[in-house]
């Protein structure tokens, strides 16, 4: 299967003041979000449109506003709310743990999504993030860590409470990555995913036992096809990339990267595998995903009545193309313009199906992204890349200095490894090792700490002991990290590396995952006249603010593991 796979005070003036207008405080909202209405609407809108840039800085959204089209992202920042200072709130920003956190409002400590995969903390044995053996993908292969339903998900979203609520409801969760689809879709919705095999979308059984006839309908036509021998070109003239690094540059390596790029280009016999899958790559992706959504509204007949539907889209190609070239690169410049026109016509069908005054649309995105190292160091800033099995190594080696050999044989060592954002001692071997198995555990990752923190690269590490007790309170990043943490999925020793330091992964230029502004500052935009005020917000916010907001927004109670506030309103 070739499914391609990381208490705050807000500062508000007039904390009552609220964003939306709804009658009432709705059941299972605390006292501390009610507020006054912020608008004359009435009722509640037929739809949530929830959409996620998989991988967009905010400091992408700003940065070529003279170059975006009326409707696109400009619908927010002219006629919406959009939200100048909104980050996560969690150390370890990646794919999984953004999408679990969007719409449970939740921190990975609640959530138990750590990263995109991670090892069992017992046995070592690798773990993904939406991984079930009992469930299949429909009319495709399956392999083992593929993601298939949201077993490993441990809180309920906005879409759960909204279905419990009103089971006339409906919440369809689309993306290109699995992770995208089903996190947000939460228990109760449904998810269909991009499969890299075929170009087309497809559920699991954990869903349902077939698709759809207008899911069969659309797979039917092919339409990830007609982008073969198709090139990505520019969308504007060379010189309005100026601000944006050059096509080519020396750390792409060997394989460049450069517009205009050819879908397929290496496969002469037609369609297959590795031309689906390097549409993801590319604009075509995110077309063929909100082409999905919209025969998805019209197949489902969301927003069609006064029972509230969510339709969550999670746009996976910003990712892929920043880690490839960076958030700098002209191919990323390129691709925040193409997202910028898609969402234009986006919306327009929008108006034309569901109606301009029945839905509120929603933007956000998983993580932010570093900037490459190497273009890092040409502004004169210390920067580099990491080998982590080199790290790994250094580490077991100091721990075998202090407490001997950790078995009779050259492979046995006291550290199996890493998981999410955390070192994994052997707790099979420290069984082995005596009655005091805690004692033994809490000094090995003890003296892990010291030795990962004598490393260049890391900023901060903490261990399991200091992370369960909150003895470290106030030390740097160890709120975020905390927050980063589940005591019954993380390891032993949790880590964040210094800024503009990165996991050198073959092929990455650029990547995510640290509590940094550039990996945690992230869009949040809103429009929906009949209850959003327009305006800028300078307060800080967080991501886990959404999910209360939803839920007031729908009239709903907010999910149970919800931490965040309902967002302020904009003009404050």
């Amino acid at each position: 299967m070739m499914l391609v796979k990381r208490f705050r005070l807000v500062g508000i003036v007039a904390a009552s003041a609220l964003l939306l207008a709804c009658a009432g405080k709705p059941d299972g909202v605390a006292s501390s979000t009610a507020a006054t209405p912020g608008s004359a609407a009435t009722g509640k809108p037929r739809l949530i449109v929830f959409l996620v840039v998989d991988g967009l800085p905010q400091r992408q959204v700003l940065a070529y506003r003279d170059q975006l089209v009326s409707d696109g992202f400009n619908r927010f920042l002219d006629r919406g709310a959009w939200y100048a200072n909104a980050h996560y709130g969690h150390s370890f920003t990646v794919t999984a743990a953004g999408h679990a956190t969007m719409l449970s409002g939740a921190y990975p400590n609640r959530t138990g999504i750590i990263g995109n995969d991670w090892r069992d903390p017992m046995t070592g044995e690798p773990e993904y993030c939406t991984g079930d053996t009992s469930a299949t993908y429909i009319g495709h292969k399956t392999s083992p860590l593929d993601g298939t339903s949201p077993k490993n998900l441990k809180v309920e979203t906005v879409g759960d409470v909204l279905k419990r609520v009103d089971a006339r409801s409906k919440v369809i969760a689309i993306s290109g990555k699995d992770r995208g689809a089903i996190l947000p879709a939460g228990k109760l919705g449904t998810a269909y995913m991009y499969m890299g095999a075929t170009g087309q979308f497809a559920s699991s059984t954990h869903y349902m036992k077939e698709h759809p006839a207008w899911v069969n309908a659309f797979n039917g036509k092919k339409p990830a096809d007609r982008y073969f021998k198709t090139h990505w070109t520019a969308l504007l003239p060379e010189a309005a990339y100026a601000r944006s690094l050059a096509d080519n540059q020396p750390w792409y390596g060997p394989r460049g990267g450069g517009l205009p790029m050819l879908m397929g280009a290496a496969a002469d016999d037609g369609p297959g595998p590795a031309f689906y899958t390097g549409l993801l790559r590319s604009p075509f992706g995110d077309v063929l995903s909100l082409e999905f959504a919209r025969a998805a509204i019209a197949g489902e007949g969301l927003g069609n009545d006064d029972a509230p539907d969510i339709l969550s889209v999670s746009l996976s190609g910003h990712d892929y193309i920043n880690h490839m070239y960076s958030a700098e690169s002209r191919l990323s410049h390129d691709h925040v313009l193409h997202l910028d026109r898609m969402l234009q016509s986006f919306f327009a069908d929008l108006d034309a199906t569901v109606g301009k005054d029945n839905y509120i649309a929603v933007l956000t995105a998983d993580h932010g992204f570093m900037p490459a190292p190497e273009h890092i160091a040409t502004q004169g800033q210390a920067s580099g890349r990491v080998n982590t099995g080199q790290l790994l190594a250094r580490v077991n080696e100091g721990l075998e200095k202090r407490f001997g050999p950790a078995g009779s044989t050259p492979a046995a060592k006291w550290l199996t490894g890493f998981s999410g954002s955390t070192l994994l001692l052997d707790k099979k071997l420290i069984a082995q090792k005596g009655a005091d198995n805690g004692a033994l555990a809490n000094a090995l990752a003890e003296e892990a700490r010291t030795l990962l923190l004598a490393e260049p690269s890391m900023g901060a590490a903490y261990t399991r002991r200091e992370l369960e007790s909150n003895s470290r309170a106030g030390a740097p990043f160890f709120s975020q990290m905390r927050n980063a943490w589940h005591t019954e999925v993380s390891g032993d020793v949790q880590f964040v590396f210094t800024p503009n330091w990165m996991v050198g992964v073959s092929g990455l230029t650029a990547t995510h995952g640290s509590p940094h502004p550039y990996d945690t500052q992230v869009p949040i935009l809103m429009y929906g006249p009949k209850w959003i005020k327009p305006g800028r917000v300078d307060a800080r916010v967080e991501v886990v603010d959404i999910a209360p907001t939803l839920a007031r927004l729908l009239g709903v109670p907010v999910p149970s593991a919800a931490v965040g506030q309902v967002l302020p309103p904009a003009g404050i």
